[in-house]
């Protein structure tokens, strides 16, 4: 072998070796920068894919009536957790403490027996659980008990407690008003899957922004299995609670209203109906009723807004509207004086022929005695011999009156007055226009009008909301807005409001008549309806009745729409008494009222207020607002207060699980919170703080079981 070959293989063999060493070298370098220069940087990357901030929930805010009742609220409940791989939890921490947290889970809990769930905490303490579900739905006052249990006394860290608030959105009334106030879910999508929709119905969908409040953060890591825990420390921002919404309903008016619908729907075996109460003056809603049947509860509920969203052809209720044009338009004057030839009650347009219900003695009567009995030949030759070929001039007339026009509620849902243009007129479209036919309307669309008559042609924009607050602050105001400052002229609404109390007077309303002193004036309605295969044939009907009162000096209007009613349909005999019932029960509770202010002047001989039965936190901060001195040294959450000589006192109101708690004198709300966290199912009757509970305070009560509570 030559000496190169010799140098040559002696070479490869160092190359060979010096490679790996390379190599090696460069991964040592290579670790030492990560650790060293990069670590920090990568540290951060791997945390930031197993944690995220995640949003939490802020309290809901409430919604009130114009009183001051509450119509929603929300109440939290927590879930409570245990992260076993809690860095503080030591082995000797979770040895010595077991025992008693299985105890405790056996008494208040109740699932499992004290030694199975001492085996099954061992079990998931030895898999390092971090997310293991202790009790969901916890109470507060539940809550506040597990803190002192002997293990979850040592805090949230070495305990690795974990505890998740959730609310619960509460409608103290039940399905009063039920879906005016509405409601804001989130649910899957019907055609996308994983897609979710939000749906947002009556004020809590309108007014979400305000209502929501302002989402929380929170700091999650993840850990086997998918979930998150929370991380407590900085990072976290609080939520800040919503708004309140007030609405300009009435909490009497609104029970008198929705019981006499309903009492009128189950009578008549009806598919469905409404009813809506409007203040005369300003426009505000008092009441808004709608209820339909469902065979899958059994009984009628609010299932669809009827009265802002239900365009049908109104029938004679539109009457009002043909005679307002006509005296608009300078052809008629005189209700009282000029007459019209109703020819037997049978008049024949093209190929169709109207008749009339009520036969009159004599064919030639006067226009208030037309409408009074709701004569459908009288009314439709008024508007088409004195209109003559200018039938433009009546559509024209309709639309200066704002009758194609939504009158824009809040709440979603209304549309537009369906009233079609002359060119697109038959033969028979203007003498059944104007008996309410070939025209489509909301029940709100039409009240609006008749509120507009009551209040001397100034016609109001109803509204259901009055105010938006931030606790006492008002951040936003709503009051009565005009549409039109004269829809019609004085002359015609005198001639108008004689024919609405003829109707009362001698006509189709004449049984309705209070026996008191309280006058209504109206008009009643019948309309066949249609639909889009057989058209009229099937005979469903739709009794309405709309009108307002006092008659001389009109506070509130009404209108009552009942469909497909089986034991009788006309107006008058189906939906007037329900508008009579209505205004009678708002008459007398009127004067109630009034007699109560009477008997309890405005002036107090306190000096020092008594705030009652209330959070004791919250007593402190009424008397430091209102700049009195107050100290309690209570160890409780709710007290009463009570007024000495020249101070305040309270004493403790002790909530004692198993027991009714004393409820009276709360607001409603604290005393939902507490019912509801007491287990207790709750009936509101009246409004204002509780006077009255049907359970007596003190004696054992069980879950689940009804207490009535009445207000005042």
């Amino acid at each position: 072998m030559t000496t190169n070959k010799r140098k040559e293989i002696v070479w490869r063999m160092w190359v060979a070796i010096l490679i790996p060493v390379l190599a090696g070298i460069a991964i040592v370098f290579q670790s030492f920068t990560i650790q060293v220069y990069e670590g920090s940087a990568l540290r951060q990357l791997a945390d930031s894919l197993t944690i995220a901030s995640r949003s939490i929930d802020a309290e809901r805010g409430n919604i009130y009536t114009e009183d001051g009742s509450l119509l929603s609220t929300s109440l939290p409940f927590f879930e409570i957790r245990m992260d076993f791989k809690s860095e503080p939890m030591t082995d000797k921490i979770f040895n010595n403490n077991v025992d008693s947290l299985a105890y405790m889970l056996s008494v208040y809990v109740g699932a499992q027996s004290q030694t199975a769930y001492k085996e099954q905490l061992i079990a998931n303490r030895q898999k390092g659980n971090r997310y293991y579900l202790i009790k969901r739905n916890v109470t507060y006052p539940e809550l506040k008990k597990m803190y002192d249990w002997p293990f979850f006394r040592l805090g949230r860290y070495q305990s690795g407690m974990i505890v998740l608030q959730k609310n619960k959105r509460i409608t103290p009334f039940g399905i009063l008003a039920e879906r005016t106030i509405g409601w804001k879910r989130i649910v899957p999508n019907p055609v996308i899957d994983g897609k979710m929709d939000t749906i947002r119905v009556g004020i809590e969908g309108k007014f979400d922004e305000y209502l929501a409040g302002i989402e929380g953060q929170m700091l999650m890591q993840r850990i086997s299995g998918g979930d998150y825990i929370p991380l407590n420390g900085q990072g976290n921002i609080e939520p800040k609670a919503g708004n309140d919404v007030k609405m300009t309903l009435d909490i009497n008016i609104q029970d008198v209203t929705e019981s006499a619908l309903k009492k009128a729907l189950i009578a008549r075996n009806a598919d469905n109906g409404c009813a809506v109460v409007m203040e005369v003056k300003t426009g505000k809603i008092k009441a808004i009723a709608n209820l339909t049947y469902r065979k899958d509860v059994g009984g009628y509920k609010e299932y669809y807004n009827y009265a802002v969203g239900a365009n049908t052809e109104p029938g004679s209720t539109f009457k009002l509207m043909s005679m307002a044009a006509l005296l608009e338009d300078g052809l008629l004057t005189d209700v009282n004086e000029e007459t019209v030839d109703v020819e037997g009650g049978v008049k024949h347009y093209a190929d169709r022929t109207m008749r009339d219900v009520h036969l009159f003695s004599n064919d030639t009567i006067t226009v208030k005695e037309a409408f009074a009995y709701s004569s459908n030949v009288a009314i439709s030759k008024l508007v088409t011999e004195r209109y003559g070929d200018n039938v433009a001039k009546f559509y024209d007339r309709l639309l200066k009156m704002h009758l194609k026009n939504p009158v824009g509620i809040e709440i979603t849902g209304e549309t537009a007055p369906t009233i079609h243009p002359p060119s697109t007129w038959s033969l028979v479209s203007l003498p059944w226009m104007s008996t309410g036919y070939e025209i489509q309307m909301s029940p709100l669309q039409i009240l609006t009008f008749y509120n507009a008559i009551a209040n001397d042609g100034k016609m109001m924009k109803p509204y259901l909301v009055s105010g938006i607050k931030d606790l006492d602050e008002t951040i936003k105001e709503f009051g009565p807005v005009v549409i039109d400052d004269a829809v019609v002229s004085l002359s015609t609404v005198k001639e108008l409001k004689n024919l609405l109390k003829g109707v009362f007077e001698f006509g189709s309303a004449r049984h309705l008549k209070s026996g008191g002193q309280l006058t209504m004036a109206g008009k009643t309605g019948t309309a066949r309806i249609a639909n889009a295969i057989t058209q009229y044939k099937d005979k469903v009907y739709q009794a309405s009745f709309v009108g307002y009162f006092p008659a001389d000096d009109p506070l509130y209007s009404c209108i009552v729409v009942i469909n497909n009613p089986k034991n009788g349909y006309y107006g008058g005999a189906v939906a007037g008494p329900v508008f009579a019932e209505i205004a009678n029960k708002i008459y007398a509770n009127g004067l109630e009222m009034h007699q109560s202010i009477q008997a309890n002047p405005l002036v107090s001989d306190y000096t020092i207020p008594r705030i009652g039965n209330l959070q004791s936190k919250d007593a402190q901060v009424i008397y430091d607002k209102l700049g009195f001195s107050f100290h309690s040294n209570i160890n409780a959450d709710y007290g009463i207060a009570k007024k000495a000589i020249n101070s305040m006192s309270m004493n403790a109101n002790n909530l004692i699980e198993g027991l009714v708690p004393n409820l009276l004198e709360m607001d409603l709300k604290d005393a939902l919170y507490v019912a509801e966290n007491a287990g207790l199912k709750v009936q509101v009757k009246g409004a204002g703080k509780v006077k009255k509970q049907s359970l007596t305070a003190g004696r054992s009560c069980s879950p689940g079981q009804n207490i009535i509570l009445e207000l005042f």
